[in-house]
């Protein structure tokens, strides 16, 4: 006998599809298993319209003298349904993807600040930085050695390269600290080969990571431009344009150039102290920006 009204129904397969989205691009463990069990249990109490715990607490969310949805009804709820399960998908892949790059980027920094101050046998700024990239290359490698983003789902070599560098990190403790700088450099060069490779074969592009990178300075320089402070614009502007160099460095294209154009018009707006139009060119950096990162991001 059924006891799950329609709109129950509705909210029932709604609520499914979030917990598979969930288990599939979110979760990992236990809780993807859940995740699953749960999107599970949803869906097929929504499709036959019955729920065991209503019948064993004796509710029933069906009514007497219900009337069955019409064709416009169902086609809206089919609409939503589907809007939720296509858009629930590309959005969680999208943000996945680019968390992943974010927390790649945030760790790898302290390794090339590690890997620069190396070759330049500044010891005591090489052992800092080294200090903190030992937990943070851990945190980012006990996260993605048990959870994969949708990007990396069928890469079966990642945990082994994780490791791979996690040996080469830790092997040359002893030679920034006082042993010889330069053949701790020679050790770090090999991390960055690896870290290349795995984006290569799960079609992650160096660019993509470089625009990543250079958007979270970007919005720095985005928002001061808002708050039509020139003086932070000009103080922020060499960071960004050194992100934006490495994007260059990668492709320097019409629509790179276009991002690198209206850097440099939110500058000169900055040093002529032109406040009220420092708004209008930092969207028109943002636009360029988006242009190419949904592309090629």
């Amino acid at each position: 006998m059924k006891n799950i009204h329609l709109i129950d129904r509705f909210f029932r397969l709604v609520l499914g599809f979030v917990s598979i989205e969930l288990a599939v691009f979110w979760l990992a463990g236990a809780w993807q298993f859940a995740g699953y069990a749960a999107g599970a249990i949803f869906i097929l109490t929504a499709v036959i319209r019955f729920c065991p715990i209503y019948r064993i607490a004796g509710v029933s969310t069906c009514r007497v003298g219900d009337k069955p949805w019409g064709f416009g009804m169902k086609a809206a709820g089919a609409i939503l349904l589907l809007a939720v399960l296509a858009g629930g998908s590309y959005t969680s892949m999208v943000l996945t993807r680019k968390a992943f790059m974010e927390e790649f980027n945030a760790m790898n920094h302290l390794y090339k600040q590690t890997l620069f101050l190396t070759s330049k046998h500044e010891r005591e700024k090489a052992i800092a930085n080294y200090d903190q990239l030992l937990p943070a290359y851990k945190a980012f490698q006990d996260k993605y050695t048990r959870y994969r983003p949708m990007a990396l789902v069928g890469d079966q070599q990642l945990t082994p390269d994780l490791s791979s560098v996690s040996l080469m990190l830790t092997n040359v403790n002893a030679l920034i600290r006082t042993g010889d700088l330069h053949q701790a450099h020679l050790v770090l060069e090999y991390v960055r080969p690896v870290f290349q490779e795995i984006f290569k074969r799960n079609g992650i592009s160096l660019l993509s990571v470089s625009l990543v990178d250079f958007h979270d300075a970007m919005e720095l320089v985005i928002g001061a431009a808002n708050e039509q402070d020139a003086q932070k614009v000009i103080a922020l502007y060499p960071q960004v344009s050194d992100k934006l160099k490495a994007v260059e460095e990668q492709a320097n294209d019409p629509e790179i150039q276009a991002i690198r154009k209206n850097l440099d018009e939110v500058l000169a707006k900055a040093n002529s102290a032109a406040h009220d139009q420092l708004p209008s060119v930092a969207e028109a950096l943002k636009g360029s920006f988006i242009k190419v990162y949904l592309k090629r991001g």
